[in-house]
């Protein structure tokens, strides 16, 4: 190919070259490309010299970029890189990418106008501003869609910016608060105080706000004031300082806050009403109960004689019911303690436990208690495991129908908790009674048949619950009945 003189002036230029570069005649023929071109595009060294331009071009670009060009040609002119073309461009193997062009026209002494066209690959670019875009639309979305309000504003605290949640907190558009300052947000005395306090941070760098999370008051737009929590960040663009103000509206916390101190109130006062009822009837009721006690003692002795058999019976019918009133107060003053009056957690050996618990009970002859070997050692408040055994332990040997009765204490370890069982082989106990049992005053069986106070399984299932475990039974009528519960091994 015969090449121009401007061009052949210009070929160790562009050799010389790191930028891709190639100039065409007006026609649109390539003169001359350089190795950064070829390179670039895929092609051999030479091989495009004497093609078409629009060679470098998708297929179904050319058409357009050939009107394009000869335009060009009728008046041309010089274009900079940077407000020239952004082309889509094509390599060897059919690969496209993005390019940005600059144009500057040669005069040829010997022959007609050239023009010199340096190219660079744009992709990196490209992929950078798409993927700030994403960011930014990801950074609006969640300014746009977030639930606390979101503030921003100058070093001079002038608003810019309110997201949606921060106008239906304040009532005010952002167009409305737009150059405003963020101090009219703020009800006395914080608004007169805000722009010293600016002021103060940005000549010495103390913070109070900027960077931690506080409790402070914003104003509506209506004159109210709410609660809010306001955290504050701080940013540079360019030299600009900007601050970020990200705010809660805490009023339903604040009043959920209220609402317990008044609760935690109305329960100590509570407690310490309890306290004095205990007080109360430990005091003022077992005394002239004791007496009653004693003097119907003291009659059924003394005039056992006198008695016919009607009236020894109503006399042992008014002596254990005293003495199940005694009782029914003790459990009582039991059932108040617990969770109230704790004792320090110690480790405690369940096989002395069990083995007093029997010992105090003293099972009657036609009555076995078997417990387990090897009963764990558990940290807990020695007191109410004793009363949980105590309890269980009583209630099958009270209620036991067999002549020939047994009970059985076992436990399991479960990983987490332990799990123990008290089983009996007594009456059993009906399905449609398992939540019954465990209320307190229950009792299934005649109070004159079998002395029962109905307070030691909802004792049980206090202490237990308490602790974080659960009581459990398992039981068929004439079956007799086990009675299950268990404790963490992490107590709460």
């Amino acid at each position: 190919m015969n090449v121009p003189l401007a061009a052949r002036s210009l070929g160790w230029l562009l050799d010389a070259a790191t930028d891709a570069m190639l100039i065409c005649d007006a026609r649109g023929r390539i003169v001359l490309a350089n190795g950064a071109l070829a390179r670039l595009f895929g092609h051999a060294p030479g091989a495009l010299d004497g093609q078409e331009l629009e060679v470098l071009l998708p297929a179904g670009l050319r058409a357009a970029h050939a009107r394009l060009r000869e335009q060009y040609m009728d008046q041309p002119r010089p274009r900079p890189m940077g407000i020239g073309l952004e082309l889509e461009a094509v390599r060897a193997d059919g690969t496209g990418f993005p390019v940005e062009v600059s144009l500057s026209p040669l005069r040829d002494p010997e022959g007609p106008s050239l023009v010199l066209a340096t190219l660079h690959d744009i992709s990196k670019r490209k992929r950078a501003e798409h993927a700030l875009q994403a960011s930014e639309a990801r950074m609006r979305a969640v300014f746009e869609t977030a639930v606390d309000g979101i503030i921003t504003i100058d070093e001079r605290g002038i608003m810019e910016r309110l997201n949606p949640a921060a106008e239906r907190m304040f009532g005010w558009s952002e167009a409305e608060v737009a150059g405003r300052n963020v101090s009219m947000l703020m009800p006395e005395p914080d608004r007169s105080r805000h722009d010293g306090y600016l002021a103060h941070y940005l000549g010495t760098g103390e913070q109070r706000i900027i960077g931690k999370g506080r409790e402070v008051h914003g104003l509506r737009r209506d004159g109210s004031v709410f609660p809010m929590e306001l955290a504050v960040a701080e940013m540079r663009i360019g030299e600009r300082r900007m601050f970020t103000g990200l705010v809660r509206d805490i009023t339903a916390r604040k009043a959920a806050e209220d609402e317990v101190r008044r609760l935690l109130q109305e329960l100590t006062g509570a407690n310490e009403e309890l306290t004095s009822f205990a007080y109360v009837v430990s005091h003022d009721l077992k005394a002239p109960l004791r007496g009653i006690g004693s003097l119907a003692d003291w009659i059924a002795t003394d005039y056992a004689d006198k008695f016919n058999d009607e009236g020894r019976e109503h006399m042992r019918l008014l002596i254990n019911r005293v003495h199940r009133m005694g009782a029914l107060i003790d459990g009582i003053l039991q059932y108040s303690r617990v969770g109230r009056v704790r004792e320090t957690r110690v480790p405690v050996d369940l096989n002395k436990v069990l083995a007093e618990a029997v010992d105090l009970l003293a099972p009657s002859t036609g009555v076995t208690v078997r417990v387990a070997p090897g009963m764990p050692t558990i940290v807990t408040e020695p007191t109410r495991i004793g009363q949980v055994f105590h309890n269980l332990i009583s209630n099958a040997i009270k209620h036991m129908d067999k002549p020939d009765g047994h009970v059985d204490v076992t436990w399991a370890d479960e990983g987490a908790q332990w799990r123990f069982a008290v089983t009996d082989n007594g009456p059993g106990i009906e399905a449609r009674h398992f939540e019954r049992i465990f209320q307190l005053f229950q009792t299934l069986a005649p109070r004159d048949r079998v002395e029962s106070t109905g307070v030691g399984l909802a004792l049980v299932k206090k202490i237990v619950e308490m602790y974080g475990g659960t009581v459990t039974v398992q039981s068929e009528p004439g079956a007799g009945a086990t009675f299950s519960f268990t404790l963490p091994k992490a107590q709460r």
